[in-house]
């Protein structure tokens, strides 16, 4: 396996690294603060065409691939979690588009999502249906040229400020996972409403919405492949999205560390840096390790995924489960090496800790990916 970058994907790295260093981070905290979404950071990605990076150039897009998206994640996640959020989750919003949809449907929705003109959002969570997936009760019914969907979504990034939604509804409630479908919804479709704004203890600058759907009429012309077909696309979906997610937590994690390096060498406790004492070393030590085999796993993922891979479940559940424990361990002892400075909001760290714990939960808990693995292992996928 060669993780050799192309000119492409170090000069997309080089950008990203670039805009977090002298336009996003110093921005992160005041985000953070008023809990408000940066458009200013969304319009500064949308014009380096950063949103373009998986869209191919005769959509609108670069068509740098997933490893250049990657790097890009978590360069920006370095900076801010909650602008990296926003940015994935643009991805994980077209994702739907670019693997089910018909031509007509991708020259319709994806040059202006690849342009950062609007925003995507993947509406698949509900109050009742979390890793259940099965469990959605959102429905579709077939009225001649629409659908009507009914129903409620939950924890949808970005679902008050996206143009577009891939919505995921029950279409046959007989079939189990065969009865479910995906619809792409424009924001502004009659009955069609955002109900609520989550307040949440980290990533606050990325919205997450709770969405309602009463009477709301969708052709038929915005359905993503045929009936029956939501539950393998939204797995299809999630697979190539995990490894984004880690890439997040890999960007958190290696800020701490950033953090933690600077501080353990300015520091002095006992007439000397901190940085010297051998229990602060084995925990930079001990973070340094971790984060480049996270690092590594997300890139094996995104490899197998750039390679056309028949499969790469296993390793992006692996990478995903596995990047977010290690970010939470960086963060936590982060926060440990500052004492009570890393407690206090002066200092970034108390902020990555909260930001890191969602990277556990959203696109799939590490339960699931423990349960995602299993399955893999005993279907003799490893």
């Amino acid at each position: 396996m060669d993780f050799e970058y192309s000119d492409e994907e170090r000069m997309v790295q080089e950008l990203a690294r670039r805009l977090a260093r002298d336009k996003i981070a110093p921005r992160a905290a005041e985000i953070d603060e008023r809990e408000e979404f940066p458009h200013d950071l969304v319009q500064l990605l949308a014009a380096h065409g950063l949103f373009g990076l998986m869209v191919p150039e005769t959509l609108g897009g670069s068509g740098a691939g997933v490893i250049a998206f990657l790097l890009a994640v978590e360069e920006i996640a370095r900076a801010c979690a909650a602008t990296a959020t926003i940015f994935a989750g643009q991805y994980l919003g077209m994702y739907p588009i670019l693997l089910a949809g018909t031509e007509e449907q991708k020259q319709r929705f994806l040059p202006p999502l690849a342009r950062g003109d609007r925003l995507a959002a993947f509406a698949l969570t509900e109050p009742e249906a979390g890793s259940d997936v099965v469990a959605l009760r959102t429905t579709a019914r077939r009225d001649g040229d629409a659908y009507v969907l009914t129903g409620a979504k939950h924890f949808i990034t970005s679902g008050d400020v996206a143009g577009v939604l891939t919505v995921f509804v029950v279409t046959d409630p007989s079939q189990g996972n065969r009865g479910l479908s995906a619809f792409v919804v424009e924001q502004g479709t009659p009955g069609f409403r955002v109900a609520r704004i989550e307040k949440k203890m980290g990533i606050r600058g990325s919205t997450t919405a709770a969405l309602e759907f009463q009477d709301c009429r969708v052709p038929v012309a915005n359905r993503l492949g045929e009936e029956g077909q939501g539950f393998k696309i939204a797995m299809q979906v999630l697979d190539r999205a995990r490894p984004s997610v880690a890439a997040i937590a890999v960007g958190i994690a290696q800020a701490a560390l950033d953090h933690s390096l600077e501080y353990a060498q300015t520091r002095k406790q006992f007439g000397q840096a901190i940085a010297n004492f051998q229990a602060i070393q084995f925990m930079l030590a001990d973070m340094a390790m971790e984060i480049h085999l996270a690092r590594l796993s997300y890139l094996y993922a995104g490899h197998l995924i750039r390679c056309g891979a028949p499969r790469y479940t296993l390793p992006a559940a692996v990478a995903k489960c596995y990047a977010s424990e290690v970010a939470m361990r960086a963060t936590t002892n982060a926060v440990q090496i500052f004492g009570g400075y890393g407690y206090i909001r002066d200092y970034p760290v108390e902020r990555l800790m909260r930001d890191a714990k969602i990277t556990q939960i959203y696109e799939g808990t590490s339960e699931i990916q423990r349960i995602v693995i299993a399955n893999q292992l005993l279907k003799g996928q490893a």
